[in-house]
């Protein structure tokens, strides 16, 4: 099974997405109908989410499975450590391997129901991610990958102790991370920037949401922790009572937000989907040229720069 690590060449930029298990059956159909529509632009993998708690296991388990079995798509799995005994979880990393999934986003997770709520460990599982990223690595040889944040994990005192448990976890074995939402690109070179000085050369990918509608960008405020941006709002919330006028603006602001980080040397851009494949596409092949067969489009100013980890 083809790792994420080789799927990102560094020569080029390349995308990924992100989908969640279907809840029922319409669902379902929309998922695949969004898997089928992504697989010919040929992203360089795609992820399946974990249900707080583990509350979709199951799900998450089947459409990964799915994805390995059934498309020529490389796959990775989530998994959290909410709720799971270390019994469990060697159980779940055991699943996987007999599906033949090899690569393993690895999270500590939200406590179910409140993502601010208080973390209970179980008594027989673990407490922290890197934690986590060992048990992974120590049962196959899997590629690892963690969460990161560019406003700091909620529950860090300031962004220096996050960015020490970032570290920590990469440090644990893990090969790369994926950056949480966040609305302007300094938010995230930033991060990359504190996350070099503290010595850790690492691959950093960031999380894109297309900004299509006031929903999602509620829920961009929600996942990030963070207020939208007076640059941001003053384009989009004298639009919010015009959809289509809303979605080309919020699509702009996007695709701005993504020439910027490809022309800062980031070899992949992490796309959470909502299960739905129109407007990442349209970002990735119409507007970024990161489709095989397109040309890549030029920031302002010059040739497409060279890629470079982080």
């Amino acid at each position: 099974m083809t790792s994420v690590m080789a799927r990102i060449p560094g020569d080029r930029p390349v995308f990924s997405v992100e989908f969640m298990p279907p809840r029922d059956d319409a669902d379902e159909l929309r998922l695949w109908n969004a898997i089928r529509s992504l697989e010919g632009l040929d992203p360089a993998f795609v992820s399946v989410t974990y249900g707080a708690g583990g509350s979709s296991r199951d799900r998450t388990i089947r459409t990964t499975g799915r994805v390995v079995t059934e498309t020529t798509l490389v796959s990775m799995a989530h998994l959290t450590a909410v709720d799971h005994s270390v019994a469990e979880l060697r159980n779940v990393i055991g699943w996987y391997a007999s599906l033949g999934i090899r690569n393993v986003l690895a999270l500590r997770g939200d406590p179910p129901g409140d993502p601010n709520g208080e973390w209970v460990r179980h008594p027989d599982g673990l407490s922290y991610a890197e934690e986590l990223v060992r048990l992974v690595r120590s049962l196959g040889d899997f590629c690892v990958g963690v969460s990161a944040f560019p406003y700091g994990h909620p529950r860090s005192a300031d962004l220096d102790e996050d960015t020490r448990y970032l570290v920590r976890k990469l440090r644990a074995g893990a090969d790369f991370a994926i950056a949480q939402l966040f609305f302007e690109a300094d938010d995230f070179l930033r991060m990359r920037d504190r996350v070099a000085a503290a010595g850790c050369e690492t691959l950093l990918l960031p999380g894109v949401m297309p900004l299509t509608t006031p929903k999602i960008l509620s829920k961009t405020v929600e996942l990030s922790g963070a207020d939208v941006p007076a640059s941001v709002a003053a384009r989009l919330d004298p639009l919010a009572g015009d959809a289509k006028a809303f979605r080309e603006e919020g699509m702009n602001v996007t695709t701005e937000l993504c020439e910027r980080l490809l022309a800062e040397g980031v070899p992949s851009l992490h796309f959470y989907t909502f299960n739905r494949s129109k407007a990442t596409k349209e970002i990735v092949v119409d507007r970024l040229g990161l489709a095989p067969g397109r040309s890549q489009l030029r920031p302002a100013g010059g040739d497409l720069p060279a890629v470079a980890m982080p």
